[in-house]
């Protein structure tokens, strides 16, 4: 497929659809439901709920468009065995990671809150990273997988947008990829570092990638389609 054109700040990204994926980043019970990991540091997880329709969007045009989609969970092993103790001391829970829950341990895979919300889970063959930190690029073989798939362009949406989804677009720009956060797929449990976090990616020129929305994206994969 040949290049397209994608209205972003600070300008327009054209991209080959066929050489790029969009990572979706923890979309997780565990994040947005109560009883979660979230919740147990006192945040209002129902603000995470903005993303997903966004989220749905962009899913529903990179599959359209053929485009690779993958999934990310962050979470730990049973025996908490790769979960660093610094982090699991962290902050001031009423729960801590490796704690029974409502919806089981708290961030421990294969446990129902670790797993993905319903409304975005993956289709049959669509990859799932599951990782222990906050970038999707450390410690899983998601750089082995892009390599692969010759991608060069990441889009990339989820939770949250100043923690995982910074970290990993700040990891992909490392690595060379052009990275664009789909702003309004992304959120936070605080509005004002949801803003700046966008505002950080796409400053100085866009120093970390571009920032555009879920509207742009679907509507360029279309226009793509179209003229194919």
């Amino acid at each position: 497929m040949t290049e397209v054109q994608l209205p972003a700040e600070p300008s327009g990204l054209a991209f080959d659809p066929s050489r790029s994926a969009l990572i979706v980043i923890d979309m997780q019970r565990d994040f947005l439901e109560p009883g979660g990991f979230g919740e147990t540091l006192g945040n209002d997880v129902s603000l995470l709920q903005a993303a997903v329709g966004p989220c749905r969007k962009a899913i529903a045009a990179a599959r359209a468009a053929g485009m690779l989609v993958i999934h990310t969970r962050e979470g730990h092993r049973p025996d908490l065995s790769d979960a660093p103790p610094a982090k699991i001391a962290r902050g001031e829970p009423s729960k801590r990671i490796g704690d029974p829950g409502p919806m089981g341990r708290i961030l421990i895979r294969g446990e129902p809150g670790h797993d993905i919300v319903e409304a975005l889970y993956p289709a049959e063959g669509e990859p799932v990273i599951d990782k222990p930190g906050k970038g999707a690029f450390h410690q899983t073989d998601l750089m082995q997988m892009l390599g692969n798939a010759r991608v060069d362009t990441l889009f990339v949406a989820g939770v949250t947008t100043e923690v995982c989804v910074h970290t990993t677009i700040r990891e992909g720009n490392d690595r060379g990829f052009r990275c664009v956060a789909l702003g309004d797929a992304c959120a936070s449990y605080f509005p004002e570092f949801h803003r700046v976090g966008l505002e950080m990616i796409k400053a100085q020129g866009g120093i970390f990638g571009w920032v555009s929305d879920a509207d742009n994206f679907a509507s360029t994969l279309a226009e793509a389609a179209k003229a194919a």
